[in-house]
């Protein structure tokens, strides 16, 4: 994991650069014998867990669990946001819409003003009651200026809580998509503990022995996992009919595939968020191991995987160039050939397959692109790239030579292979592409200051809108340090205004949001500011050895995500884990 704070640019930033560094498809696979052996299974009080009333997981933390603070959503332990701490709805990705949970209710009573009214009789875990006050309180922390949400308080104006169960919203300006996405993104936290909290406390506090409102409380952790235990006094049994079955919750360190992959086989494990190569073979063979689909791509699409050019260095500056290379990337082999199927090609436009309503296939067949060297080689003839000394490969228009980099991290294989094919597709078409592997540490920096040519980035997660997708790729102004958006510094100002206007449009305006998006593809499909390579898969390999029920797209099962991933619980991972049912013995 990425133990560093980080300041965000907007609100909604945090939940998805969190998933995408602990989701990534580029997972980290460590040196040969580096392996740890698979941990025993933790202590509790009386004894080991009982294994019949004990969930396993793993796939979010590669290291010891750093806190227990839900307002660091990047690197809180597993569960702490989720389990522990709730929002104020989920989002429902199936459906399409948001489902209320500390809420009964939300509305725009107009167009600036927003209304919730909550659940009566919710409780912390200390036995306080909840009430309208600790929200408030909340999302009054985002005046703090390092608080990730901050940029909130650009256009919220005031929060206030005229009764023990209503919280009213004001705005100076209502990004009706942005806001969907803050009240099923933000943990509400206890006003009674964390009242008088300094801003370094806030941010950067480790908040040992938790307190929420879940349906789960902290039991105990260790270097190797962390554990909670159900919370029996949950306020959801009785006003949400759900009633989590497991006792015990027990999330393990992931040191290494393999270890997961062992504990998998071994039925030391139920849940499995790693990207375990040769999944398949799981599925197919005697293990009573399965995923969401039991054919190809096998897993939920996650997010999109982009190359990402830097547009401040030529050629990339030039939108014809960035079409051509667009046109030499053979997505069909990674997909096939790295992937084994387990990921989906992208479309042209880049938006999750959960968004196709939003894509607009006129504009796709009018300006969409496909794998196709010897169009590639022609669209830079056109654009006045030639090969001057016959080598095979362009120079600028210029005459000076061509040599981009592209690079992912180290130890990241399955990118490390992805991006070996595109350097190589880029040379048959004449493009001089050599495939790099820095340190993590060290992309992130020249990433983030624009010291790069080309990379791969996969920093948007599903979520309620395309608008976040869009606010990724467009986000203006450029920064000198651009650490979660626009990495390829494309400036664009009708796009950005697009943008803002998505921002602005009703959620439930189904028609104007695809008339804005129609826009923006456009534009990105005569840009190509970033170029669209796969979906990146929701990794989650499940045993039903102990649990069963697990989400499926066969028959009656759940259509929830099967995942702990951070930041994933309030769009259907908790729902997946609430459905399980116990194994006879």
């Amino acid at each position: 994991m990425r133990n560093r704070a980080t300041r965000f640019l907007i609100p909604i930033v945090a939940a998805g650069l969190l998933a995408a560094a602990c989701t990534s498809g580029g997972t980290p696979t460590p040196a040969p014998g580096a392996s740890a052996p698979a941990a025993p299974a933790p202590a509790a009080e009386g004894g080991a867990f009982p294994r019949n009333e004990t969930l396993y997981t793993s796939g979010t933390q590669w290291g010891p669990p750093a806190n227990f603070n839900p307002i660091r959503e990047w690197d809180s332990a597993t569960g702490t946001k989720g389990l522990v701490y709730e929002t104020l709805f989920h989002f429902d990705p199936v459906a399409g819409k948001l489902t209320p949970w500390l809420a009964a209710s939300g509305a725009w009573v107009d167009d600036t003003t927003y209304e919730v009214k909550l659940r009566p009789n919710i409780t912390w875990s200390d036995g306080k009651p909840f009430t309208a006050e600790d929200v408030k309180f909340t999302f009054e922390l985002g005046k703090m200026e390092t608080i990730p949400y901050h940029n909130l308080w650009n256009w919220l104006s005031a929060v206030e809580a005229p009764d023990a169960s209503t919280v009213k919203f004001t705005f100076s300006k209502a990004n009706y998509q942005q806001w969907d996405f803050n009240i099923y993104s933000r943990s509400i936290v206890p006003k009674h503990i964390w009242e008088g909290r300094s801003e370094k406390d806030v941010l950067d506090g480790i908040n040992e022995n938790p307190v929420g409102t879940g349906a789960y409380k902290y039991h105990s952790h260790d270097q190797d996992r962390v554990a909670w235990v159900k919370n029996d006094t949950w306020w959801g049994k009785a006003q949400l009919n759900l009633d989590p079955k497991p006792k015990y919750i027990v999330d393990i360190v992931n040191s290494s595939n393999e270890v997961a992959m062992g504990l998998l086989l071994q039925k030391g494990l139920d849940l499995s968020n790693n990207f375990l190569p040769g999944a398949a073979n799981l599925v197919k063979g005697p293990f009573g191991i399965s995923t969401f689909y039991p054919e190809p791509p096998y897993m939920l699409s996650a997010n999109t995987a982009w190359l990402v050019p830097n547009t401040t260095k030529k050629p990339l500056n030039d939108a014809a160039f960035r079409k051509a290379l667009a046109t030499s990337v053979d997505v069909k082999k990674i997909v096939e050939g790295v992937y084994g199927n387990l990921v989906k090609p992208a479309s042209p436009t880049g938006l999750l397959p959960q968004w196709d309503q939003f894509v607009d296939q006129a504009v796709v067949g009018q300006k969409g692109f496909a794998f196709d060297t010897a169009k590639a080689k022609q669209m830079l003839a056109d654009a006045g790239y030639k090969d001057g000394n016959g080598d095979g490969l362009v120079e600028n228009k210029d005459g000076s030579p061509i040599a981009l980099k592209l690079i992912v991290p180290a130890g990241w294989t399955d990118w490390m292979e992805a991006i070996r094919v595109i350097a190589t597709g880029a040379k048959a078409a004449g493009i001089n592409v050599e495939a790099e592997f820095p340190d993590y540490n060290a992309l992130v920096e020249a990433r983030n200051t624009g010291k790069f040519d080309l990379v791969i980035n996969n920093e948007r997660q599903l979520s309620n809108s395309p608008y976040t997708y869009f606010e990724y790729v467009f986000q203006l102004p450029v920064q000198d340090q651009q650490n979660t958006v626009n990495f390829g510094r494309y400036e664009n100002e009708e796009a950005w205004k697009l943008v803002q206007q998505l921002d602005g449009t009703k959620t439930d305006d189904i028609e104007g949001m695809k008339k804005v998006a129609s826009q923006l593809e456009g534009i990105m499909l005569d840009e190509m500011p970033v170029i669209p390579l796969w979906y990146n898969g929701l990794w989650s390999q499940v045993s039903s050895s102990v649990w069963k029920n697990w989400p499926s797209s066969e028959g009656s099962a759940p259509k929830s995500a099967p995942t702990m991933w951070r930041n994933w619980l309030e769009l259907g991972g908790f729902e997946s884990l609430a459905a399980l049912q116990p194994v006879a013995p």
